[in-house]
């Protein structure tokens, strides 16, 4: 996989005592599913808006395919372009009348012709089923539906990877079920995603790739189960072991089951 963005010893402080980030270094690829973990307090929306460039690291670099980003509007606008990051409140993002309008607003500032934006805005539209809400205000419309837009918003820009924050906090079950069916469809289609959570669940059916996140630092950067078979890990970071873990290792199942479905094909 290529490596589209790498953080070299970043350091954050929102005050002068307390990092919020702490000397963080990791990589991030195209084509992955990535979940971030940790407790209130670990540093992963800070660590997505550095990645994001919306907030300024004080200590560190930042690599975009390898080549260092510096402080120049044209390589910040580039890093935002490619690293695309979803809030976890739709209505802190969404600013526009309708929902054509919201979506064309980022290609339209990257002085694209008509023709590409148009394309760019249809395509992202196509891929969050939006069609029936066009010409709608988006601020009328229910929490699943504005969440599917400013995912929208990002795929007009054409990122190569997704920064999702605590995505489906909001979501009633159906919509969590699409959402989810919508990452399927994002990943195949080549981006890199990456999720910071508070669902263990989630993370053990969806993820290839876990980073645990503890007071401002990467505690741990492993696949599902090498992170929760690490009791002494999860302890200490205040975590726990999805349910599906627990009951594969109690019923000593060989593979351990990612879902329900799982099992049922264990029991037969």
């Amino acid at each position: 996989m290529e490596e589209i963005l790498r953080l070299e010893g970043i350091s954050f402080c929102y005050e002068e005592e307390r990092k919020a980030l702490n000397n963080l270094s990791v990589s991030l690829y195209g084509s992955e599913k990535v979940a971030v973990i940790g407790n209130n307090g670990a540093g992963k929306s800070t660590f997505f808006l550095c990645c994001n460039g919306v907030r300024k690291f004080n200590d560190g670099k930042l690599f975009l395919r390898g080549k260092e980003i510096g402080d120049s509007k044209k390589e910040r606008s580039l890093l935002r372009q490619t690293v695309g990051l979803v809030f976890q409140d739709p209505d802190s993002q969404i600013i526009a009348g309708t929902v054509e309008s919201e979506i064309s607003f980022g290609p339209m500032n990257l002085k694209l012709t008509k023709e590409a934006v148009r394309k760019q805005v249809d395509d992202a539209i196509a891929n969050m089923e939006l069609e029936a809400f066009r010409n709608r205000a988006p601020h009328y419309l229910s929490g699943g539906e504005k969440k599917r837009v400013s995912i929208a918003d990002i795929l007009a820009m054409n990122p190569q990877l997704l920064l999702f924050d605590e995505p489906a906090e909001s979501l009633d079950p159906d919509n969590k079920r699409l959402f989810e069916q919508n990452l399927d469809i994002l990943s195949k289609k080549g981006l890199g995603i990456i999720i910071a959570t508070h669902d263990m669940d989630f993370v053990w059916r969806w993820a290839d790739r876990v980073l645990v996140l503890h007071k401002g630092g990467l505690a741990a950067d492993a696949k599902p189960e090498g992170v929760f078979s690490d009791e002494v890990l999860l302890d200490a970071c205040g975590l726990v072991q999805p349910v599906l873990f627990q009951v594969g290792k109690i019923c000593d199942m060989e593979p351990l089951p990612r879902t329900v479905s799982d099992i049922h094909k264990l029991r037969l």
